[in-house]
């Protein structure tokens, strides 16, 4: 029977979770403050963490929460590398949290990327030194890897480590690649606090966000304590507790398979989970399953319910076969319907074809673009498309001059281009033109009139660099002048919240927000679907629309997402886990969710698209396991 072995928290989201461990910190920091000692802090950096320290940022600023007598020590940095380079972690907590806060300089404390090779022996010991010198870590913030690592204890480091330099596992390295502009620019050993450091910490939180984190949050919390998981070494640990939002909670078996823990409260979305999950444990269809499986599977309470497998079946196969439409607007009436696309691509990247068919199906279709994708557009297609501007100027002659100047300032500075230096304004102009082009290109062989196409630049994006800026009024905007102007029936936003910068994030609740104000003001609210398809696909259990696609359908969408020349054969950020093109991921895993209703017993289709729709509705049980505000 899976038990966890640490203390979990699950909350709805990444932000709650991010609270309610800032306030944790605050605590800290008052506690120790009023009894006239320093609060020792032990931090992490990334996009994990980002938002504690954007609430700590705003409880000084607006609480007077007060960091003179906060001690810090980062976990770890990239070695050599030079700390005013925009990857180090230096830059990162300087930009993200320090220069908010009232830290002394000289109470910060964060491993050197620039000690000499023949240095770093010593230096790693006297980082220790200070750490005892003041007081051990009262409060240790960790993230955790997707080979379960925290700080940069790879796979092996032993439970008493200490303070060192380590080689980085390749897996790490290529999850760092998008931050350095490619792999081979991610140096290949850093400095970080050993495993025996950390767990030296009075306190601990270790935060985890996304679907892709569930799998190795699984393997820490359920799993046995290994040198392979450096996190699984937490259970030892008195105050250690993992922070979890409900995505990256998803495989712990409170949650995924509950029963096999004790009784449940069982209800029609606990019935549908249960009900899959135990077709698919025996690749059975569901209406092939028999009194016997459940019994067998600790799912008699269910059993008892339900009154036999009969029903319990029957149900769930209904439900599952009415989630099933060639017609996703309906054939009585046509619609208005809205898609929103964070990047310029992910419209046909994840619901292509069904694109096409509401097109298709005369309904009046729009697309908003977000934001404009320019940070995911390769150097050398700049000069690629400077050339043709350069050819089509001299050609029609349009002022050859300025032609000439501007094509001088872009290649001179992307011959001087260092990787993960900022675009200059130019250069981001020809990026986000680039993929404009691109997005119009795909639209238009989808069906869209250029009048349908709208182009948000949603400002948030617009950092020049993969951090982006906290949402804000001048994000949600846009979204709402779009509402207003469409008046739309249906909206499909992106509801695949594993992009490794956190764009879908912000755009989904840039969404949601404007709906939120296009609702107050009396519209007639639409209908919300969220799709997916770059990053991860919609369970079964969570599908309330299938679409199904025919192989020519299927086709018809790869060619959509071709028209996105720049991202063909090579993404500037595919993330960390998984290597293949978009149009690889999309039509593998559209069809591989028809074979899966096809093993569960219902129609066999080429290929389906998958949509839930918002609000997302939680089991009773699952949303007894959250944590509140």
């Amino acid at each position: 029977m899976p038990k966890q072995h640490v203390p979990v928290r699950i909350y709805p989201d990444d932000v709650g979770a991010s609270r309610a461990v800032a306030r944790r910190i605050a605590q800290v920091i008052r506690d120790r403050s009023a009894g006239g000692k320093y609060a020792v802090l032990g931090l992490a950096t990334g996009h994990t963490p980002i938002n504690v320290y954007r609430e700590l940022a705003r409880m000084h600023r607006e609480e007077g929460l007060d960091f003179s007598r906060v001690v810090t020590f980062n976990l770890d940095e990239y070695w050599p590398l030079d700390p005013r380079a925009p990857q180090s972690y230096h830059t990162w907590m300087y930009e993200n949290f320090f220069r908010f806060v009232n830290v002394p300089r000289e109470n910060i404390h964060i491993p050197s990327g620039t000690a000499a090779d023949a240095d770093l022996d010593a230096h790693c010991a006297a980082y220790e030194r200070a750490i005892a010198a003041a007081g051990g870590i009262d409060f240790q913030v960790l993230g955790i890897g997707r080979m379960g690592h925290i700080g940069f204890n790879e796979p092996g480091s032993d439970r008493a480590s200490r303070t060192r330099r380590v080689r980085l596992d390749k897996v790490t390295r290529k999850d760092a690649a998008a931050d350095f502009f490619g792999e081979e620019h991610v140096p290949e050993l850093a400095v970080t606090m050993g495993v025996g450091t950390i767990l030296e910490a009075r306190e601990i939180a270790l935060l985890a966000f996304g679907e892709h984190k569930a799998p190795i949050v699984r393997r820490a919390v359920e799993g046995e304590a290994t040198p392979a998981v450096a996190a699984s070494f937490l259970r030892g640990h008195p105050r250690a507790a993992f922070h979890l939002d409900e995505a990256a909670a998803a495989d712990l078996t409170r949650l995924a398979a509950p029963w096999l823990l004790g009784p449940c409260q069982w209800d029609e979305g606990l019935e549908r989970q249960a009900v899959i999950w135990l077709a698919r444990r025996l690749e059975k269809p569901i209406l092939k399953l028999t009194d016997e499986d459940y019994a067998d599977s600790g799912l008699g309470d269910l059993l008892r319910l339900r009154g036999g497998a009969y029903h319990a079946n029957l149900d769930v196969f209904r439900r599952l076969m009415g989630t099933i439409t060639g017609w996703p607007g309906g054939k009585e009436e046509k619609h208005k319907v809205l898609v929103l696309s964070p990047h310029p691509d992910d419209d046909v990247i994840s619901m292509g074809g069904t694109l096409a068919r509401f097109v298709d199906q005369g309904h009046d279709v729009h697309v908003g673009y977000m934001v404009s994708g320019y940070l995911s557009v390769f150097d050398h297609d700049v000069s690629r498309y400077a050339d043709f501007v350069r050819e089509f100027n001299r050609i029609f002659g349009l002022r050859p001059d300025q032609a000439a100047a501007l094509e001088q300032r872009i290649d001179q500075f992307l011959r001087q281009k260092r990787p993960g230096d900022v675009d200059a304004p130019e250069v981001q102009a020809v990026k986000a033109l680039l993929r404009r082009t691109e997005a119009l290109d795909a639209a238009r062989f989808c069906g869209l009139p250029e009048s349908r196409v709208r182009f948000l630049d949603l400002p948030f994006y617009n950092t020049g660099t993969t951090e982006k800026r906290l949402l804000g009024p001048d994000d949600v905007a846009p979204v709402r002048r779009l509402l207003d102007a469409v008046r739309p029936d249906m909206v499909f936003a992106a509801g695949d919240l594993s992009d490794p910068h956190g764009t879908h994030r912000q755009c989904l609740e840039a969404a949601r927000l404007a709906l939120e104000e296009y609702g107050a003001s009396g519209a007639p609210a639409p209908e919300l679907w969220l799709y997916r398809g770059a990053w991860q696909e919609w369970p079964p259990e969570r599908i309330d629309m299938a679409v199904p696609l025919s192989p020519d359908e299927l086709k018809r969408k790869r060619f959509a997402i071709f028209r996105h020349q720049s991202q063909k054969d090579q993404a500037m950020f595919p993330g960390p886990y998984d290597s293949r093109e978009f149009w690889q991921r999309a039509e593998e895993r559209n069809m591989a969710t028809a074979a899966l209703y096809d093993a569960l017993g219902l129609p066999e289709y080429h290929a389906i698209e998958a949509f839930a729709r918002w609000p997302l509705v939680r089991s009773a049980h699952a949303a007894a396991q959250l944590e509140r505000e």
